[in-house]
């Protein structure tokens, strides 16, 4: 959950006003906030999330207390691959998110015949992952979606138009999807050795080689 600080500053001779912060994390919004409040000079204090809605100290504590049950923190790795002399497609997707102040990763991949081209597998192998993050129960919160497709992160992110006709239907589900799960998403775009395990699962699954565990990871 992202949002800005609004509160109201008093000197200590009474002159006062209102001030917003830069957006964050509610989690760093928090801490600063509290360190705030501790001055003594910041009153009215609000975290506002980016849907407007106004969250006081006591329920912003509540709030993030009840999403460490749930997974959280989530950053999605994603790629895919297209074979032109077997027309088949590899999809690999790796998942990181904490739950109950422990780190998980979630690896897939899947073998598919019906697609056309390697945009197309980038598309679906993205599709995959945040089919797999509806699964896990993700839903009204941040999530980083990273990968080394140029197409992809570039049309999702609007800063390229999808002109392809079935990009646009890969595009269209994945945002629906999105839109359904209420999640805000950031992406970033790697180089391919930074997304090389969600490149290895994808090659595994053109080998024919079934990808499906999770595991809990070192902090």
């Amino acid at each position: 959950m992202k949002g800005i600080i609004s509160f109201t500053y008093r000197t200590p001779k009474g002159a006062d006003t209102v001030l917003y912060s830069d957006e964050m994390r509610a989690a760093k919004a928090l801490l600063l906030a509290e360190d705030m409040e501790r001055t003594g000079r910041a009153n009215d204090i609000q975290f506002i999330d980016t849907h407007e809605y106004s969250w006081n100290l006591k329920e912003l504590r509540k709030q993030l207390e009840e999403i460490k049950t749930e997974p959280h923190d989530v950053k999605i790795y994603f790629d895919g691959g297209y074979d032109l002399k077997t027309r088949k497609s590899g999809l690999g997707c790796a998942i990181y998110y904490e739950q109950n102040e422990k780190v998980y990763r979630l690896r897939r991949n899947a073998l598919v015949e019906e697609l056309e081209s390697n945009n197309e597998a980038e598309y679906a192998a993205l599709h995959l992952a945040v089919k797999e993050v509806e699964e896990l129960g993700v839903h009204h919160m941040p999530i980083t979606i990273i990968g080394d497709s140029q197409v992809v992160i570039n049309q999702l992110s609007e800063d390229w138009p999808v002109y392809e006709k079935e990009l646009a239907k890969w595009a269209n589900r994945i945002e629906d999807k999105v839109e359904k799960l209420g999640l805000e998403v950031e992406f970033e775009l790697v180089s391919r050795k930074k997304n090389r395990e969600a490149d290895q699962l994808a090659t595994q699954a053109l080998k024919e080689v079934n990808i499906s565990s999770l595991k809990e990871m070192d902090r």
